[in-house]
């Protein structure tokens, strides 16, 4: 390949020098190296194969008789290269075989981490909180009363469909959706309607909740939610609650929720529920869940009310938990002969004769169905008969009832009032805090003022002594030299650099002052102005354009201009520049006298001047997307075609690095290139070469 595209680009060059072409070009044209040649010069290559033409039939691709014999030895040698890969692949695909246990091994691995980030996603995804497990000793904390206690956590599935409807940057436990007690605020995003918080509060010994409440009013999506978590927990997932949620382990979640009616297996819905129930108390064990919804349902309400009651009366001693739904009344006093019964009602607001979707634990609900037919605008003297009914029917119940419910919300009202007097106290706490901190800043501006003069005040005395140091030390210097060989020059001169150094850095303020944002708020930087730009490393710029309307500033470093943010600009502090300056003055002084012995040198450099470094479309070349092979042609005939005392840029990209080095070993090997810069931080990608 180096025989062919020498002898190639020889011939290219032939026929650019005879005018049969703008430029010399070899090129690649059915897998053979051919010139690019115009059709009017094809006598240029005498004796040559035509590969290909271009779109236009004006340029002849054209191999040269010279490289056919060399154009076969490349094909037949890429022949047998490519039979050489497939054997070493052939090869490395039997050692993979043999490896097949572990790889699979491995394949196990990487899934168990990608399942572990997978849960950790969804976590962040949907605010979780990790979860406990509940202690199954007897000897339990009072903290840890409770078997399940999970607050404010919402529905996982429902709580889904709401996030995708929300902006990214929005997390569903931000402060503007939740008020801190697990309530979300659904009226600052009208367009995501997301869950009802609910509270799942069940106590160690419990083994059987009923329960009860009007229609609609989340019951199953209640229970739904319990065993939801409770599979989440078992895989390790995040619940979405409030605080940290404890649950137990169940070694299974039974349940029987929906309509289980077949036609094709003869089952009607009483069927259907007594089939899945009939399963569920078979393999149902002390350590499993069971759901059951609208239990006895589908039948005589007497037979269902007693055949619920035993189901429940056998689940007791045989389940960790057990949790139902029903309509039955009499479920609910179940807790009244039995403690190991506990009772919960969905609420329902009689003002808007609407469910609220929240769980009353230890309160027996009402159906409410005459109240909920009424605000659907039922016929009234439908609803007066058949409340008459029901006062008939029931009148003793209906007044137990009442007065349970009436002891029920009186224990509520002393929970919340003890709450609310534990809420005063902290306020009370809050509001001392904030009156100390609010008496310690009443002189704060005084305070500082007094300690910005100070500082400014100990900075100048600082700058006097550093100008008088090493005012002392230039004319120290200054004498030395005329006693000096030109030989001790350097020797005095870095000595003389040294003891400079040494005072600047005894002086020098920390970074921490140089970055302080002193009165930022109110600084504004005007055009000409001297900054100190953070991107920079705190160096100094010029400010060329005032802030904008999106608050940056266009600065300029040395001949780089970059627009940057105004909160990444520092004023320069009083007396600073000009003491900068005159430092920076003394050191040139004395690093002028090191160049006394290399003027000759320095004139020599001086001879080729290039003008300005501009890019233009006509000197530069990309090499992006080709082979070390063609770009290192396409350098070689670019750096050739160029003019005397002239610059090349060179796009090689950043990739994998392997066009870049061949790149630069080019540049540093070919005669005609005096030196080449590499890319800076501004200008990624691309070589500047300076061509002789």
């Amino acid at each position: 390949m180096d025989n062919l595209e020498s002898l190639l680009k020889q011939l290219s060059t032939q026929v650019f020098q005879g005018g049969g072409f703008d430029r010399p070009l070899v090129t690649k044209r059915r897998s053979r190296m051919c010139v690019a040649v115009r059709a009017s010069h094809r006598s240029l290559l005498p004796n040559s194969i035509i590969l290909d033409t271009s779109s236009s039939g004006s340029t002849y691709f054209m191999e040269p008789k010279e490289a056919v014999e060399l154009n076969n030895m490349e094909v037949k040698l890429s022949s047998s290269e490519r039979v050489e890969e497939q054997a070493i692949l052939s090869l490395l695909t039997s050692e993979i075989a043999e490896s097949n246990m572990k790889i699979k091994h491995l394949l196990d691995k990487i899934l168990e981490i990608d399942l572990a980030f997978a849960r950790a996603s969804h976590a962040q995804w949907m605010g979780g909180a990790c979860p406990a497990l509940s202690s199954r000793n007897c000897n339990i904390s009072q903290s840890e009363h409770l078997s399940i206690n999970v607050e404010g956590i919402q529905h996982p599935l429902l709580l889904e469909s709401s996030l995708r409807n929300l902006p990214t940057d929005v997390s569903p436990r931000s402060p503007d959706l939740d008020q801190g007690n697990g309530v979300m605020n659904f009226e600052t995003k009208s367009h995501a309607h997301f869950p009802v918080p609910i509270d799942i509060k069940i106590s160690h010994g419990t083994k059987v909740v009923v329960i009860s409440g009007p229609n609609t009013g989340g019951k199953t999506a209640s229970m739904k939610t319990l065993g939801l978590a409770s599979m989440m927990l078992k895989a390790g997932m995040y619940l979405p609650a409030q605080n940290q949620p404890r649950l137990p382990w169940f070694d299974l979640i039974l349940a029987d929720i929906g309509d289980q009616q077949s036609l094709e297996q003869s089952l009607s819905t009483f069927s259907g529920h007594i089939s899945r129930l009939r399963e569920i108390l078979e393999v149902a064990s002390r350590e499993s869940l069971v759901l059951i919804d609208e239990i006895g349902s589908g039948t005589d309400p007497s037979e269902g009310l007693a055949l619920s009651e035993s189901v429940l009366q056998y689940l007791k001693d045989r389940v960790n938990l057990a949790v139902v739904t029903t309509h039955y009344a009499d479920l609910t006093r179940l807790k009244e002969k039995d403690n190991r019964f506990e009772t919960a009602a969905t609420e329902f607001s009689l003002e808007t004769l609407r469910p609220t979707y929240r769980i009353l634990w230890g309160s027996m609900g009402e159906s409410n169905a005459l109240n909920i037919a009424k605000s659907m605008g039922f016929d009234e003297r439908i609803i007066e008969r058949a409340v008459l009914w029901v006062n008939k029917l029931t009148p003793d119940k209906q007044q137990e009832q009442k007065g349970l419910l009436y002891r029920s919300l009186i224990e509520e009202r002393d929970r919340l009032e003890s709450q609310a007097m534990e809420a005063a106290s902290l306020h009370s706490d809050i509001m001392n805090i904030y009156n100390e901190i609010n008496n310690e800043t009443q002189d704060l501006d005084g305070r500082e003022a007094a300690l910005k003069a100070k500082e400014t005040h100990e900075i100048q005395q600082d700058v006097r002594t550093v100008k008088n140091e090493i005012q002392t030390i230039v004319q120290r210097f200054e004498s030395q030299l005329r006693n000096v060989s030109a030989a001790e020059v350097n020797t005095l001169v870095k000595k003389v650099e040294a003891d400079i150094a040494s005072i600047v850095e005894a002086h020098q303020p920390s970074k921490d002052f140089l970055v302080r944002e002193i009165g930022q708020s109110l600084y504004t930087p005007q055009v000409g102005e001297q900054v100190y730009v953070k991107a920079f490393g705190n160096k100094l710029a010029t400010v060329v354009e005032e802030p904008g309307d999106d608050d940056s500033i266009l600065v300029q470093y040395g001949k780089i201009r970059v627009r940057v943010s105004r909160r990444s600009i520092r004023p320069v502090p009083p007396d600073a520049s000009s003491s900068g300056a005159h430092l920076k003055t003394q050191v040139q002084r004395i690093r002028s006298l090191k160049d006394l012995g290399s003027v000759s040198e320095a004139s020599k450099n001086q001879q080729d001047s290039y003008g300005p470094v501009l890019q233009t479309s006509k000197n530069t070349i990309d090499l992006r997307g080709l082979r070390v092979e063609d770009a290192s042609h396409q350098l070689n005939i670019a750096i050739d075609s160029r003019a005397a005392n002239s610059v090349l840029f060179i796009i090689h990209g950043m990739g994998t690095g392997v066009v870049k080095e061949c790149a630069l070993k080019l540049l540093r090997d070919h005669p005609r290139v005096v030196k080449f810069e590499q890319e800076s931080p501004m200008n990624y990608g691309c070589t500047v070469a300076y061509i002789r």
